[in-house]
């Protein structure tokens, strides 16, 4: 049996039930070091095995492995987050053979995570962006970005920028093609570490966005144009008759 977890944050209060029960039945736990960083020291006497970014088919190969050859035992698979998105799910189930037994455990996605600590920012139609180009092409991705504003949807950003100079100029004409298609003051936030130490957030406006020092730990979201600040918490509103 392979479940594939998502993990949340890896905060013990962050994850499902069904999540930590699923790791509490785990004999080998497999992932992301810096993932399995974050819940090691919950489930002492677990075997665990990590592995380096890039590393993601290496990591469902070795776990169909284990499965195939010793059936007895119980292999988890995490991921941060919802493991179904941009998780570790899709993976596996494309690699496994018909006889692998797979089970998906979902999680809180880190736009949920994020927006709950922004406000309500998500309170109407949103869509999720990567802008890691490692697995799609800049061109595909600045089409999305495009397609997005046109569709006038709050847009929640994963992996904005890294250590890469190439993608911190990929961050600066996404914000430009952003602005093109929606207002200077258009309500932004971030959230860096959503649910873990180090927490912190800014709110912000679009025009602002492009200065601030992002990075991979940190997950964005720009609003609409029904978005406000209101209190100090960024909220979409949703339209009710008030």
């Amino acid at each position: 049996m392979i479940y594939v977890i998502g993990i949340g944050s890896g905060e013990k209060d962050s994850m499902t039930f069904e999540a930590w029960a699923a790791l509490e039945r785990c004999d080998v736990i497999l992932g992301y070091r810096k993932y399995i960083e974050l819940i090691r020291n919950y489930f002492p006497g677990k075997t665990f095995r990590e592995y380096s970014m890039r590393e993601e088919v290496k990591r469902c190969e070795y776990a169909l492995k284990i499965s195939r050859e010793n059936p007895e035992k119980i292999i988890g698979l995490i991921s941060s987050g919802d493991s179904g998105i941009y998780g570790m799910a899709g993976l596996i189930l494309e690699l496994a053979d018909g006889d692998s037994q797979i089970e998906i455990i979902p999680g809180v996605s880190a736009s949920s995570i994020c927006a709950s600590i922004l406000g309500a920012p998500l309170m109407n139609d949103y869509v999720v962006l990567s802008l890691s180009d490692l697995l799609t092409s800049w061109e595909i991705i600045e089409r999305r970005i495009r397609a997005a504003c046109l569709g006038d949807f709050v847009i929640c950003v994963f992996n904005p920028v890294s250590k890469s100079p190439k993608r911190r100029e990929n961050f600066r004409r996404a914000c430009e093609i952003i602005l093109e298609y929606k207002t200077p003051d258009t309500p932004c936030g971030f959230v860096r570490n959503g649910g873990r130490d180090g927490e912190s957030c800014e709110i912000m406006t679009l025009s602002e966005i492009a200065d601030y020092e992002l990075d991979m730990f940190c997950t964005l979201i720009i609003g609409n144009s029904q978005s406000r600040i209101i209190n100090g918490k960024f909220v979409t509103r949703r339209g009710y008759d008030m």
